[in-house]
């Protein structure tokens, strides 16, 4: 209770005991004039405060498939040498990726939504402080893309190489960022490394039930925070490093679920890696596809890119 409301109390309280104690019994009072005046009666009730609308997606809507297909450039924010985000500042990456993205437009009926997706943690030679050798990139670095895609309508996934860590904990890492609704989140199981491990002399795995748990979290925090659907992009490019996929849980209605085909060389080479990957899918996951500027001899076009079939629903450039 406030100060002014207990002084309040105390007054009517030592009002009531000095009129009982006069002896006289209080006048009555008179019944209250609950008759509204003309001014009052013509009073317009107040208007109920608007409600905020819920976030969308670029292109509109809140579900990301089958409408949209996405074009992205990859890379570290910070090291240009990991891929062709990083090759120029934010502002002209969100260019070269529109531009790119315009390539394809011509060859899909369905909207073709510009992307980035950012190594925000990266597979390091060196333990770290914390033994998980995983370098978390630069927060500041990695809102200056996210806010240049803002500015440019271009949607954002965050790549985790988790080395010793495990996806969920990296994950919760950039929560802050994955509450916006046009970031979504991918998996790279090549940089999971199990006890003893360190990079380059392995590729790495992960089990169904890393994932499983991964995103059953994000699809919770989607929910929470009345989200529209999120990407989750599993990489991959041999069966071994996600050996129980069959597995995987794509039943969230809050997340799109993505896998990744990375490998590259010649086009019988990709192709075969992209005919093995895509047998025994499981329901609603879609397939991507990677195009590597340096390593693939040669690059497929815009056109021979979306002639894979089924048609790459998610792009990237490496």
């Amino acid at each position: 209770m406030s100060r002014l409301t207990r002084a309040l109390a105390a007054l009517l309280a030592a009002a009531l005991f000095l009129a009982g104690c006069s002896g006289e019994s209080p006048a009555e009072a008179p019944d209250p004039d609950t008759s509204a005046t003309p001014e009052q009666a013509a009073k317009p009730s107040p208007e109920p405060s608007p409600t905020e609308e819920p976030p969308e997606l670029i292109g509109g809507g809140t579900e990301l498939f089958p409408e949209k297909r996405f074009i992205a450039l990859y890379g570290h924010p910070e090291y240009p040498e990991l891929g062709a985000l990083g090759e120029q500042d934010p502002q002209a990456s969100a260019e070269r990726v529109i531009d790119l993205a315009e390539y394809y437009e011509k060859h899909t009926d369905k909207q073709v939504i510009p992307a980035f997706e950012i190594i925000v943690t990266m597979a390091s030679s060196a333990p770290g402080e914390d033994g998980n050798y995983s370098a978390v990139a630069d927060r500041a670095a990695i809102a200056e893309y996210l806010d240049a895609a803002e500015e440019h309508d271009i949607y954002v996934v965050l790549d985790l190489q988790p080395g010793h860590a495990d996806f969920l904990s990296q994950a919760k890492l950039f929560e802050d960022f994955l509450t916006r609704p046009n970031v979504g989140l991918a998996l790279d199981p090549e940089w999971r490394l199990a006890p003893g491990q360190v990079h380059m002399q392995q590729i790495g795995s992960v089990s169904a039930a890393e994932i499983n748990e991964t995103t059953q979290w994000l699809a919770e925090l989607t929910a929470e925070h009345e989200l529209p659907q999120k990407m989750v992009i599993l990489h991959q490019f041999r069966t071994s490093m996600i050996p129980d996929r069959e597995q995987v849980n794509t039943d969230h209605p809050e997340l799109a679920m993505v896998l990744h085909a990375d490998g590259h060389g010649t086009p019988e080479q990709k192709l075969d890696t992209w005919r093995v990957l895509k047998q025994d899918l499981p329901e609603d996951m879609h397939m991507a596809w990677k195009n590597f500027y340096r390593q693939d001899k040669p690059m497929f076009s815009p056109k021979q890119t979306f002639e894979i079939e089924p048609k790459p629903w998610f792009v990237s450039y490496q």
